[in-house]
């Protein structure tokens, strides 16, 4: 099975959900911090759009 790019964000915020729960906002921050330290913009976005769909995952849970 191939994911479009979406799915992969996705899935990546299900499993920082999965792994993580209620750390994964931190967990999530330290990414882009790392991403940060070493220049990389692309990875930055990358783990601001996952932080997006974390965020929506956690609203969709709280209102469950």
């Amino acid at each position: 099975m191939v994911l479009n790019r979406d799915q992969e964000l996705w899935a990546v915020a299900l499993w920082v959900d999965k792994n993580h729960g209620e750390e994964g906002t931190a967990y999530i921050a330290q990414q882009i911090q790392r991403l940060s330290n070493e220049g990389d913009e692309a990875g930055i976005a990358t783990w601001k759009t996952i932080a997006e769909r974390f965020d929506q995952l956690s609203c969709q849970s709280s209102t469950n």
